[in-house]
């Protein structure tokens, strides 16, 4: 009896050719996020000088510094927050309409212009002597303009109409995946819209609102054009990501900016880790309430 093919016994072991077509993708993977993530974790732990956690030490021994982490933070969490507090009740008025597929590209547009166009819009219609301070003094509501620009309004204002079409978009997918016999069924027994929101698409939206507050969160927390073009870089909109720019291509010391941006990743993990935890607390089980 001949023994088995090489192909068959990669098969036994699950090494088929469908498992194959995972290769391709795993490649892209080491290529472009484990290389350069373990580049910049050894990079990080090589400085110029000192110890190998030099880099680390510098940072937070120097305010000017690790206080980018609390102007990131404050930044990021309202913002998030906000857009998601916007997307449910919009998301679920979208869902009743006729034409949603028209409004939800109307809603979704911003995202479409990208960062550097918003801000320049925005110090356009914002701006000293934009339209929206002109209209103002014009009414006679104010004698001065209003500065709403290079400051931290300007780069919220930014990440609100940026972030708030990436929040709503994955916020409508799970709002309509929720199959409406549910709610019908509430319905029936009595159950008002507040108490059908409270026990039934709630307890269902947790686990994907969690995902969306998380995938937003490290979007805003990666602002940098807008709070370098919107806000004032070198004070209270001087974010963690232009802190690790500084260093890396001012300073020239890439060492330092690599341990910056693996700070800043770490923090992003510490965010998404309590999130991801806090949310059973709100439901645990599988989402069965979802249409098949």
């Amino acid at each position: 009896m001949s023994a088995p093919s090489l192909r068959t016994r990669l098969a036994a072991r699950g090494f088929d050719g469908t498992t194959m077509l995972i290769l391709p993708g795993l490649a892209f993977m080491i290529a472009l996020f484990v290389y350069p993530f373990l580049y910049g974790v050894v990079d990080s732990l090589t400085p110029k000088d000192g110890t190998w956690y030099a880099n680390y030490a510098k940072f937070f021994s120097d305010p000017f510094q690790y206080n980018t982490i609390g102007a990131t933070l404050w930044l990021a969490l309202p913002v998030t927050i906000i857009n998601l507090a916007f997307a449910v009740p919009v998301a679920f008025r979208v869902r009743l309409m006729h034409r949603q597929r028209l409004l939800t590209t109307i809603l979704v547009l911003p995202i479409t212009l990208g960062t550097v166009f918003v801000a320049d819009g925005l110090l356009t219609f914002l701006g000293p002597r934009g339209w929206f301070n002109h209209t103002l003094l014009m009414i006679g509501i104010i004698d001065n303009p209003i500065k709403l620009t290079n400051n931290y309004w300007g780069v919220f204002a930014s990440l609100l109409i940026t972030g708030f079409p990436f929040a709503f978009l994955l916020t409508l997918s799970y709002i309509t995946g929720i199959d409406p016999a549910i709610e019908q069924a509430a319905a029936t027994l009595g159950a008002g819209p507040r108490q059908r929101f409270l026990r039934v698409f709630l307890p269902l939206l947790v686990p994907g609102l969690a995902v969306t507050f998380c995938l937003a969160f490290v979007q805003a927390f990666a602002v940098f054009p807008s709070a370098v073009l919107l806000g004032a870089p070198a004070g209270p909109t001087r974010v963690i990501s232009i802190a690790a720019y500084q260093a890396a291509f001012e300073q020239y010391d890439h060492s330092l900016g690599s341990a910056i941006a693996l700070i800043m990743g770490g923090v992003e993990l510490a965010v998404v880790l309590a999130v991801l935890g806090a949310r059973s607390f709100f439901y645990r089980g599988p989402a069965g309430g979802t249409k098949g």
